[in-house]
């Protein structure tokens, strides 16, 4: 059966929702954090494609400590010829980097337009090429990113951020019954840091 992924994941449904599970602190069974920030297996990706990408089905999360800087380069690939239009879900990023072929992790940076990119919630990239995104993670939640087309969509190009709360009252998934002086009780907290995210998105 043919399957399209992210990172060599294909996404599966749970039958709970993402976001009942994060918030109630009953994601076992539902989904595990572990989504890879990076493909599992490289290669040429707007060459010859290999014949297995090893494609699981799997309920995998990303996870991120509030108020992380996240660089996100999106790689399309060959193996089918489909043009991408990502949507983030519950966030504006800057597009701060597009081209053809393979992203060059050591040269295209160069080029990256870190002055004035336009901000956006969807970012097209052509067959064969590649995105680079900047976003500031600071909406705690559970956020879907997901191919514009529906008929995409259902193959499985699909995957989702845990924002985990901040610090502070005002940083925190919101619910009426949650007491604010508990605030600090509510989850452990995480330092602020950096992450560079790389996602191939096989379609």
């Amino acid at each position: 059966m043919f399957a399209a992924s992210v990172n060599n994941v294909s996404f599966a449904k749970p039958s709970t929702a993402l976001l009942q599970a994060h918030f109630t602190g009953q994601s076992n069974g539902v989904y595990s954090p572990d989504f890879p920030i990076s493909p599992l297996i490289p290669f040429n990706y707007t060459g010859i494609p290999p014949n297995n990408t090893i494609v699981s089905n799997r309920t995998k999360l990303a996870v991120l400590p509030y108020n992380t800087s996240v660089e996100l380069i999106m790689q399309d690939t060959s193996i089918l010829g489909a043009e991408s239009p990502l949507h983030l879900h519950g966030f504006y990023f800057f597009v701060v980097g597009q081209g053809f072929g393979d992203f060059d992790p050591n040269k295209d940076p160069e080029k990256f337009n870190l002055v004035d990119p336009v901000e956006r919630n969807t970012v097209g990239f052509s067959v064969g090429g590649w995105a680079a995104i900047r976003f500031l993670a600071d909406n705690p939640g559970v956020w879907f990113m997901h191919c514009r087309l529906e008929v995409h969509t259902s193959w499985g190009p699909k995957m989702a951020w845990v924002v985990l709360d901040g610090s502070n009252f005002e940083a925190y998934l919101y619910t009426d019954n949650v007491n604010p002086s508990a605030v600090s009780a509510i989850k452990s907290r995480h330092p602020n840091m950096n992450v560079a995210v790389s996602l191939e998105v096989t379609i």
